[in-house]
C-alpha cells in the first residue's frame, strides 16, 4: 500500500490522480492530509500530532497482519511538500520503536519538499500558497514556457497570475514572515520541528528515496533539496532525484504527466528489485 500525505490544504481528491499511478500496478493507496485550519489553531499543531499518531497507529495495525494468502504487507509512502514530508517525519517518530515494523517500508517518493531547515520564509510561501490557491503567484512558475512539448503552460495566463493583485499577496507573505519569525522560534515548536528534521536527515531510512522537485519552485528552493540529497547519498542512502526545471511547486505531474509516471514506476521497479535481493530493509 502506498500512504499518500497531501501538501497543506490539500484534499483527497486532489491525489487521485497520483494514486491512479499505483493501482495500475495494483498497489492501494490511502491518503493523509492536513487542512491550513488545524495548523493555525491555537495549540500551536498538538491537534495535528495528535492526528497523526492516530493514523500512525491505524498504520500500525495494518502492517501488523498480513494478506490473506500468508503475504506480509509492505509500505510505501508519497510525499508532497514540506507540510507532507514533515508529517512522514513524525510518523516516523511514532514507529521508530517499531523496529519490526518500520522494516516494512520500502521506499519513499518525495515530491515538491525536503528543506531541512526551519526557514520562516519556506513557511510563509507554503501558507501563502495554501491560503490563496490559484491566486497566488508562488504556485506559478517564474520560467517562461518553451514552445514545443517540454514544458506544458501558457505564458500569457502565467503573467496574468502574477498581476492579480500583487499587493495582498505581498502583504500575507510579510505578515506571515514575521507570524513565523517569532512561532518558529518558540522553544516547544523548535525543539518539536529539530526532533522531526533530525529524524528525516540522520535517521532516515534505508529504503529507497525519489526527490522530484523543480528549479521553479518558488515555495521550497531547489538548492537546499539538492543539499539534502546529496547528504543522503553521503549517508550511504539510495538516492535517485529529477529535476523537472520549469513546473511550480507541487505540479510536476501536471505539468509534465508522462515523465513523472515514468519516474514514479521507474522507482518503482528499483524498490521491487531491492526488496527481491533483500526482503529485509535494514535500518539504522
Amino acid at each position: 500500500m502506498v500512504v499518500m500525505l497531501g501538501w497543506l490544504g490539500a484534499e483527497e481528491k486532489h491525489l487521485k490522480r497520483y494514486a491512479e499511478l499505483y493501482h495500475s500496478r495494483g498497489i492501494r493507496s490511502v491518503a493523509f492530509c492536513i487542512p491550513v485550519k488545524d495548523l493555525l489553531w491555537f495549540d500551536l499543531g498538538r491537534k495535528v500530532e495528535e492526528r497523526i499518531a492516530g493514523f500512525a497507529g491505524e498504520i500500525a495495525s495494518w502492517l501488523s497482519e498480513t494478506e490473506k494468502d500468508g503475504r506480509e504487507r509492505q509500505l510505501l509512502f508519497h510525499t508532497f511538500s514540506n507540510t507532507g514530508w514533515l508529517v512522514y517525519g513524525a510518523i516516523l517518530e511514532n514507529l521508530q520503536t517499531r523496529g519490526e515494523l518500520i522494516r516494512k517500508i520500502k521506499g519513499c517518493v518525495i515530491d515538491s519538499g525536503a528543506d531541512p531547515e526551519i526557514n520562516p520564509q519556506v513557511w510563509a510561501a507554503g501558507f501563502c500558497a495554501a491560503l490563496l490557491r490559484k491566486r497566488s503567484s508562488l504556485t506559478y512558475s517564474s520560467v517562461e514556457p518553451i514552445k514545443d512539448n517540454s514544458v506544458v503552460g501558457d505564458k500569457n495566463k502565467l503573467q496574468m497570475q502574477d498581476n492579480a493583485f500583487p499587493w495582498a499577496e505581498t502583504m500575507l507573505l510579510v505578515v506571515l514572515e514575521k507570524f513565523f519569525s517569532l512561532i518558529l522560534r518558540l522553544p516547544d515548536i523548535h525543539r518539536r520541528l529539530s526532533k522531526i528534521l533530525c529524524i528525516l536527515s540522520k535517521k532516515s531510512l534505508l529504503c529507497p528515496q525519489l526527490y522530484l522537485y523543480s528549479s521553479a519552485d518558488k515555495v521550497i528552493p531547489a538548492c537546499s533539496v539538492e543539499l539534502f540529497i546529496e547528504q543522503q547519498r553521503s549517508m550511504g542512502r539510495k538516492v535517485w532525484a529529477h529535476n523537472f526545471c520549469s513546473s511550480p511547486h507541487v505540479d510536476h505531474f501536471r505539468s509534465f504527466p508522462q515523465i513523472y509516471s515514468s519516474k514514479v514506476h521507474e522507482f518503482l521497479d528499483e524498490c521491487t528489485s531491492l526488496v527481491s535481493n533483500n526482503p529485509k530493509t535494514l535500518i539504522p
